[in-house]
Order: structure tokens, then C-alpha cells, then sequence
């Protein structure tokens, strides 16, 4: 029970190496002096998984719930609530290791599974319901996620209260969905519910609270307010670093949120500057190949883009596809993620060719992946447009840019920012092709929508109009 307790504060402090070895030694003594299928032991191997999984080692995350599945299944039963428990952790891994459609099959096993058991309106069958809705977005499908969130919180509202944790939380989570839908000022508003409550109920420093206050900043750069993002985020850093400490992995994201917001400002050397310190401690805390530490590599690539310094974001683009590809391999969202940044620099170099044979690769992984109409597919459908553009092939890129828009505007909605931009893309395709009628109407439109979305002022708009001036 000491050690249970000792471990508890290393996982609170985000010293996950330290909490992973105690964790490792108690197992060695309960299966020596309890047996490899009692319940303590197979208690120590949950939390010892759930370890592997903050540490980035989803392999052995998921061979750890695998393991402890089978021996629950055997003990208890198929239905037990700590056997459904396990299955809700080995689908949770099935998402970190990009297997959403696995992830999603599975959660949906356990959802029917808790609903018989616990009953519809059990906490613990809202929360995996939750969770389900989590994997939806994971797999594009945000109309979906939305609606079922939507379900959760009003049940949530009506058992648990409105002001409840719980609620607050599935509140948080519909935000985002609100931004992945490109409703950031419904993410705004809600994020601003949220916060309100959260400092009543659970106080101005509670970890939630700070989660929340890092969502709205995301919120606040998504909508251009990117002065506001930048004071919340030095806010959430502040209070971060004297509640979990500095190199707490999230601090370190904050951190890394923070650099984000000064290159969206302009102020890219500070950028740079912070994403290169979040790095330095990230591979110290968390390792070279933590998937924290690799994305904050793929960040500080573009930020060296962002300085012209293209030939650096190169080489790092290509390191960190290395190590994707040896983590979570080729076929991850994330490693796809990273070759299409790389596509994207070749892009910038002058490297025509390379980018788009690099974006027709990752085009057709997508499809295989994530399915024809995921977000992410669809961006790399408009990274292809926008290389052969480049590469003077203005029929191609009007054919992909019309069939890109009428796909977004089914998934995604008129007004989505990834449909405006493809939207403006389309208008200047038009205008290489010499159809100006055509892409002055259509720059009308995205104005029109821009301003209604983001004010008049935010630069999207600013360049939209810009556009439209060329076009008269």
C-alpha cells in the first residue's frame, strides 16, 4: 500500500520513469507471493500499461492491457466491471497507435457491454461513451462525435448535475469537436462556460481548470485573437510551472502551445527560441522517440521554415520521419502527418517533383488509413493541388481543387476554414486559367463568409480581400 501511494505521487509529478520501474518491482513481488492471476497483480499491470502509454510506448501498452484482458476475462468474467475497464484501456491504445477503426469496434463492444451491466445512465457508460465519441473524431467522422457528446452531456446534466467534473469535462470535449468542425466561436463561448464554472467548483489552479484555459487559448488563435491566445497561454505556463513544475510534460506543452502562438504573431526567432528549450527538456523527461518530443521536432520545423530557413526544416522533417516510422510505423497518422510537412518543404525549396511525388504517396496511405473523406486526406487532397499548381499544371489543380470543395462541403460544411481556403485556392486556379468572372464571384463568396466568421480584421480576411482586389 506505501508503494501504491509513493508511485502515485512520481505519476502526479509526471515522473513517469520513476513511477514505471516501482511499478515494474511490485509486479515481480506480487506474482512471486500473490501469483500472476491475482487481483493485485493484475491491478499493478493495469497501471503499469496505462505508464507505458504516457511514456509513448503504446507496443508495450497494449501487449501489457492484451495480457491483462485474457487473465481478467479468466478471474472475473467477460462482463466484470474492471474486465470492460481493460477493454476501454486496450482501445484507448488502439488509438495511440493510429488503429482507430480497431479502437472504434472495440469501444463500441464495450458501450453494449456497460449499458447491459451498469445500465444506460451509469457514470461509467457515459465516460466510455465519452470516449467513443473521442475515437469518432479520431477517425474524421466530427458530426458524429458531436451528436453523441451532445447525448452524454445531457444525461451528464441531468444525473450528475451541471456543475459536476464529469459534465464539465464532456462540456470541454464538445469545445473541441466545435473546433474541429471550424465552429470556433461556439468553441469559444463554451470554452468560457467551462472556465467559469471550473474556477467555482474546482478552483483557479486545478489541472482541469488549466486544461481548459490551454483549449481556449488554441481557441483564440484559431479565430486570429492571436494576442489574447498569447497572454492566456503565458498565464497557463505561469501557474503550470508553480503547480506541476517546470519540466512536467504538461508544462512543456503549454510551453510548446506558447511558441506556436509567437509565430503566429510574426515573432518567429522567439518561436524558435522556445520550441528548441521545450525539446532540450522534453528529450530529457520524456526521451528521444516520445511522441511529445517528436511532434515539438515537427513544430520547430516549421518554425525554421517560418525563417526561411528551409534546408534545416528539411533535414529535421526527415529525422523525425525516421523516428515515426520506428515508433509507430509507416502507416501512422502522425508519421503521415510528418511526410506531409516534408512535402511541403520540398515544396519550399523549389523540389516541384519530390513534393508531389511525396503528397500522391501520402494521398493514397491516407485513403488506405483513414478512409477517402478524413480531414486529413482531404488536406493532403489540397497540399497535391496547390504542387501541381506550382507545377504549372492549372487543369489538374481545378479538377482536384472542384473535387476537393464538393467533398468538404459534405464532411466538413460551407463554413469550415479548410473549405473557404480551398475555396480561395479554386479562385486563383481560376484566374491562371484566365476565367476572372469566376474567380472574382468566388472570392465575393469567401469574403463574405470570412467576414461573418472571423471580423473583418483577422488576417484570412485581410488576404481574401486582398485576392479580390487582383480579380477586379
Amino acid at each position: 500500500m506505501f508503494r501504491e501511494r509513493y508511485g502515485a505521487i512520481f505519476y502526479e509529478a509526471g515522473k513517469y520513469r520513476q513511477y514505471e520501474k516501482l511499478l515494474e518491482e511490485m509486479i515481480g513481488d506480487q506474482k512471486q507471493f500473490l501469483g500472476d492471476h491475482h487481483l493485485d497483480t493484475l491491478r499493478t499491470m493495469s497501471n503499469l500499461a496505462t505508464v507505458y502509454s504516457d511514456l509513448g510506448e503504446h507496443q508495450k501498452a497494449k501487449e501489457l492491457n492484451v495480457t491483462v484482458l485474457d487473465k481478467r476475462k479468466q478471474v472475473l468474467g467477460e462482463n466484470h466491471t474492471r474486465t470492460l475497464h481493460t477493454m476501454g484501456n486496450l482501445a484507448s491504445t488502439y488509438s495511440d497507435l493510429g488503429e482507430h477503426q480497431k479502437a472504434k469496434e472495440l469501444k463500441l463492444t464495450v458501450v453494449e457491454k456497460h449499458k447491459q451491466v451498469l445500465g444506460e445512465n451509469h457514470p461509467d457508460t457515459l465516460r466510455i461513451m465519452s470516449n467513443l465519441a473521442r475515437t469518432y473524431s479520431d477517425l474524421g467522422e466530427h458530426q458524429k462525435a458531436k451528436e453523441l457528446k451532445i447525448t452524454v452531456l445531457e444525461k451528464q446534466k441531468q444525473l450528475e448535475s451541471e456543475n459536476h467534473p464529469h459534465t464539465l469535462l464532456t462540456m470541454c470535449n464538445l469545445a473541441w469537436t466545435y473546433s474541429d468542425l471550424g465552429e470556433h466561436t461556439k468553441a469559444k463561448e463554451l470554452n468560457l462556460t467551462v472556465l467559469e464554472k471550473q474556477k467555482q467548483v474546482l478552483g483557479e489552479n486545478h489541472p482541469a481548470t488549466l486544461h481548459t484555459m490551454g483549449n481556449l487559448a488554441i481557441t483564440y488563435s484559431n479565430l486570429g485573437e492571436q494576442q489574447k491566445a498569447k497572454e492566456l497561454n503565458l498565464t497557463v505556463l505561469e501557474k503550470r510551472k508553480q503547480v506541476l513544475g517546470d519540466n512536467h510534460p504538461n508544462t512543456l506543452l503549454t510551453m510548446g502551445n506558447l511558441a506556436s502562438t509567437y509565430s503566429h504573431l510574426g515573432e518567429y526567432q522567439k518561436g524558435t527560441e522556445l520550441n528548441l528549450t521545450v525539446l532540450k527538456k522534453q528529450k530529457q523527461v520524456q526521451g528521444d522517440n516520445h511522441p511529445d518530443t517528436l511532434h515539438t521536432m515537427g513544430n520547430l520545423a516549421i518554425a525554421f521554415s517560418d525563417l526561411g530557413e528551409h534546408q534545416e526544416a528539411k533535414e529535421l522533417n526527415l529525422t523525425v520521419l525516421e523516428k515515426w516510422k520506428q515508433v509507430l510505423g509507416d502507416n501512422h497518422p502522425d508519421t503521415l502527418h510528418t511526410m506531409s510537412n516534408l512535402a511541403r518543404t520540398y515544396l519550399h525549396l523549389g523540389e516541384h517533383q519530390k513534393a508531389k511525388e511525396l503528397n500522391v504517396t501520402v494521398l493514397e496511405k491516407q485513403k488506405q488509413v483513414l478512409g477517402d473523406n478524413h480531414p486529413d486526406t482531404l488536406h493532403t487532397m489540397g497540399n497535391l493541388a496547390i504542387t501541381y499548381s506550382h507545377l504549372g499544371e492549372h487543369q489538374k489543380t481545378k479538377e482536384f481543387n472542384v473535387t476537393l470543395l464538393e467533398k468538404q462541403r459534405q464532411v466538413l460544411g460551407e463554413n469550415h476554414p479548410d473549405t473557404l481556403r480551398t475555396m480561395g485556392n479554386l479562385s486563383s486556379t481560376y484566374s491562371h486559367l484566365g476565367e476572372h468572372q469566376k474567380a472574382k464571384e468566388l472570392n465575393v463568396t469567401v469574403l463574405e463568409k470570412r467576414k461573418q466568421l472571423l471580423g473583418e480584421s483577422h488576417p484570412n480576411t485581410l488576404h481574401t480581400m486582398s485576392n479580390l482586389a487582383r480579380t477586379y
